[in-house]
């Protein structure tokens, strides 16, 4: 399981440690961030201990009107062996108590300038990219016309050359042989390159090439979302291939259905040309414009009109 500690969170916001340094190790599995303002009025029982806990103005005004017995009992509640950190927005002072339940258990105290609501925001989407799904898969992703689109099949069908043609005609590489790939959302698949091989293509008969070093840092990005797989296969004569194109088959990538084409590999096919092209359909697709089902309206048309004239 993905996690992310809490020396990341100091690093990544600069926020202030207060206290509680031995437990800057702890760590975070959620992306839930909470603000426990029930708490603060003494409800536990449902307390999201597991989650990283956000102070803000509200929550701070209110535990200081209580007397020090109530305010203590209810900030020593806030800290549990499982809570990764609290963190204080605003710049706020830190309540002593507050103070005394982190030495006790050493849960760390953080303090930012940022103001609660945009801090909270910040965060979240912070723990939602570390902390998203994740898989590889074997392939090529390219940005091809702003489209994110992951090339696939089996070792040696040309996966990587097909890459270097469609950079060679101003498309970007992103991966080549792993994509690593995290799904931020329930329908959005993002696609990086492993650190070791970043910008990196292997070309059998040539070796390892550097694409950013040989085409400049406009042939390559760093990430793209995923936006339709290609899958180049052998062409097998007894296969039946898709002609129109009316049907828009899928595959599942961790828990995300996303379209894919199967593209026949054969001697005299321009696999770069197909793939962008196909590219640019699908662009139009998503824009209202299908030309397959455009052809399929029209000669309905025409049976139509033909058996009327038959009548």
């Amino acid at each position: 399981m993905a996690k992310v500690h809490i020396h990341e969170l100091i690093k990544k916001f600069h926020l202030e440690l207060v206290s509680g340094e031995e437990g800057i190790h702890r760590t975070i599995r959620t992306s839930d961030i909470s603000r426990p303002g029930l708490e603060m009025a003494g409800y536990f029982t449902f307390y999201p201990g597991e989650r990283l806990q956000l102070l803000g103005k509200t929550e701070l005004s209110f535990i200081s009107e209580l007397d020090p017995e109530t305010r203590m009992e209810r900030l020593t509640a806030l800290c549990t062996d499982e809570t990764p950190g609290i963190i204080v927005s605003r710049d706020i002072e830190v309540p002593k108590e507050l103070l005394k339940a982190s030495h006790k258990s050493g849960v760390p105290i953080m303090r930012s300038p940022v103001t609660t609501t945009r801090l909270s925001s910040r965060i979240t989407n912070f723990l939602e990219s570390r902390l998203a799904p994740t898989t590889a898969k074997h392939g090529v992703l390219v940005d091809i016309y702003g489209i994110g689109v992951l090339i696939t099949g089996n070792s040696g069908v040309g996966k990587s050359e097909t890459a270097l043609e469609l950079v060679k005609r101003g498309h970007r590489l992103v991966a080549d042989d792993s994509v690593e790939i995290r799904q931020e959302d329930e329908d959005t698949l993002i696609g990086s390159a492993p650190e070791l091989i970043q910008h990196l293509l292997e070309i059998r008969g040539l070796g390892i090439i550097n694409v950013m070093t040989l085409f400049g840092a406009g042939a390559i990005r760093n990430y793209k979302k995923i936006s339709i797989v290609m899958n180049l296969e052998a062409w097998d004569s007894k296969k039946v291939y898709d002609r129109l194109g009316l049907e828009e088959e899928t595959t599942k990538i961790i828990d995300t259905e996303i379209p894919i084409l199967t593209i026949p590999v054969r001697p005299g096919r321009n696999l770069a040309v197909i793939i962008e092209v196909a590219a640019m359909n699908f662009r139009l697709k998503r824009m209202g414009m299908n030309a397959a089902q455009q052809f399929s309206d029209r000669l309905t048309d025409v049976i139509e009109a033909g058996d009327e004239e038959d009548l």
